[in-house]
């Protein structure tokens, strides 16, 4: 005998519960008092994440624009690839933080002590590969912790966060291959 999928619904709220629920508190946008975590705690993640990515914006474009030598035309133009990636995630990042009721932290005086990877000035190729390298890889673990944080109480979060993941992994393996 098999059950009718619309019979089981008492994990749902009713109708009227979940319509009252949608007018309070309606100037909260997206976060609901069903939300799981505490939105500041999540927030300050997210900002942390943020100036992670912004920081890598800015050491990619500036290893993308003085990189030289034979072999620095293809890789500067990988960087700037990489640069451009890592300002969508920052963007995402930025409008996630405002669907969550807060405010992304862009001030430059504090982006990178608050970043996770760091500035880094290079004089070689092989060093800029390696500065980006070792960020890319701090990026990673950064995002599986924030990921495990969010886990199943922010799924909208985790889901962005884990295409980020990603997109980083990408990165270190690109910049991997480089460095051979």
């Amino acid at each position: 005998m098999t059950k009718d999928k619309h019979t089981d619904t008492a994990f749902l709220s009713d109708v009227k519960t979940l319509r009252a629920r949608a007018r309070k508190q309606i100037e909260d946008g997206a976060l609901t008092p069903a939300y799981a975590l505490d939105p500041k705690q999540a927030i300050d993640l997210l900002n942390t994440a943020l100036a992670t990515e912004l920081v890598c914006v800015l050491r990619y474009r500036q290893h993308a624009f003085t990189a030289s030598g034979i072999l620095s035309e293809p890789i500067a133009e990988e960087f700037l690839v990489h640069s451009n990636e890592e300002l969508g995630h920052a963007d995402q990042l930025a409008r996630r933080i405002v669907q969550l009721g807060g405010e992304p932290e862009m001030d430059p005086a504090k982006l990178t002590g608050r970043s996770h990877a760091e500035y880094v000035a290079c004089d070689s190729l092989a060093q800029m590969i390696r500065e980006n390298l070792i960020a890319e890889r701090i990026a990673i673990d950064s995002y599986r912790e924030m990921i495990g944080y969010f886990g199943d109480k922010d799924s909208t979060t985790r889901a962005m966060l884990e295409g980020i993941l990603a997109t980083e992994e990408e990165h270190a393996d690109e910049l991997a291959d480089l460095l051979e």
